[in-house]
C-alpha cells in the first residue's frame, strides 16, 4: 500500500516537481550546501550519510574518537570493505566532510587516499581536520574528475551520486580513471519513480557487476541510532515547520524517507563492479 505524505511532506514533493523552483534550486544549490557544510563543520560533522547497521550488531572495533559516528563508519566500512584496499590507491567522489577517508585511511591502510568533493568549504575542513600521511583532498566535479586514465585502484561513492545531474557520465568517469582490474564501491538510493532509470544507468555503466544488495533494513537501522538529524535539527532555529522539513529530509524515524524505506517505495542498494 503507498504511503499517505503528511500536508508537508506533499509540499516538498510539489517543489521538487516544480520545474521552475529546480532551476532556483540549482542555481542557489551550492551556496545553500555550502552554508550548511559551514554551519555543520563549526560543530565538526564529519559524516552527512544515513548510517548502517545489522542484525546482528556489527560490533566493528572503532577507537574511542569514533564511536560517536559509529552508525555512518559502518556504512563506509561496508561499502569499502566489498573488496581488499590494502596497499590500493583509492578515490573517494564526493568525500563530504572527509569522517569516512579519514577512517578507511586509518583501518585498511590503502597506500594512498584522495578524497574529491565540488563543496570548497568541505574540502578546506578536510584539509584542517584530517592530517594523515596518505591522505589527500582535492576540489572536484564527479562528472568531470581531475585525474589522468587509469590512476586508481579503487573509486569509491556513498550516498551522493543521486544529486548528480548525469550518472551515466558520472559512471563513465569512473571508469576511466580505474585501472584495469580495478573496483567501483558504491551505495546509494532511489525513489520509485527513479528506480528504472537508476538500473538502467546502472546495467550500461562501463564496469563489470559483480554483486548487488538491497540494504533498506540496515540503512533504517542505522537511522534509528545516527546523531547526524539530532546535529542537524538543533542547530536550526527553533521553528516548528522548519524543523519538521529538515527531519523529513534527514530520514528519521517517523520521516517520509524512513517510512519509504520500510514500505518498499524507496531502495537504498550497495554495489561491486570490476572494470575489465
Amino acid at each position: 500500500m503507498a504511503l499517505e505524505p503528511t500536508p508537508t511532506e506533499k509540499l516538498i514533493d510539489r517543489l521538487n516537481r516544480n520545474p521552475v523552483f529546480l532551476k532556483l534550486l540549482n542555481l542557489r544549490f551550492k551556496y545553500g550546501y555550502r552554508f550548511l557544510s559551514r554551519l555543520l563543520t563549526r560543530h565538526d560533522v564529519l559524516f552527512l550519510n544515513y548510517g548502517y547497521e545489522e542484525d546482528p550488531p556489527m560490533a566493528v572495533p572503532l577507537a574511542a574518537s569514533d564511536e560517536p559516528d559509529r552508525m555512518p563508519i559502518q556504512l563506509y566500512h561496508r561499502t569499502a570493505t566489498q573488496v581488499d584496499l590494502s596497499g590500493k590507491k583509492v578515490l573517494e567522489v564526493s568525500c563530504g566532510h572527509g569522517g569516512g577517508a579519514s577512517y578507511l585511511m586509518r583501518t585498511l591502510h590503502p597506500a594512498s587516499y584522495t578524497g574529491l568533493d565540488l563543496n570548497t568549504v568541505g574540502i578546506e575542513f578536510c584539509r584542517k581536520r584530517h592530517n594523515l600521511a596518505g591522505l589527500d583532498f582535492v576540489q572536484g566535479n564527479a562528472e568531470n574528475l581531475p585525474f589522468p586514465d587509469q590512476s586508481f585502484d579503487a573509486v569509491i561513492n556513498v550516498e551522493a551520486a543521486i544529486n548528480y545531474q548525469d550518472v551515466p557520465r558520472f559512471f563513465g568517469e569512473v571508469a576511466r580513471v580505474l585501472r584495469p582490474g580495478g573496483h567501483f564501491l558504491y551505495a546509494d538510493i532511489r525513489y520509485a519513480d527513479e528506480i528504472a532509470k537508476w538500473e538502467a544507468d546502472l546495467a550500461n555503466a562501463p564496469m563489470r557487476q559483480l554483486s548487488e544488495r538491497v540494504i533498506n533494513a540496515e540503512v533504517m537501522r542505522g537511522l534509528e541510532k545516527n546523531r547526524f538529524l539530532d546535529q542537524i535539527i538543533r542547530r536550526l532555529p527553533n521553528i516548528a515547520y522548519l524543523r519538521k522539513i529538515a527531519s523529513d529530509y534527514a530520514g528519521g524515524p517517523g520521516s517520509l524517507l524512513y517510512r519509504r524505506l520500510e514500505n518498499g517505495e524507496a531502495s537504498y542498494r550497495l554495489y561491486c563492479f570490476a572494470k575489465d
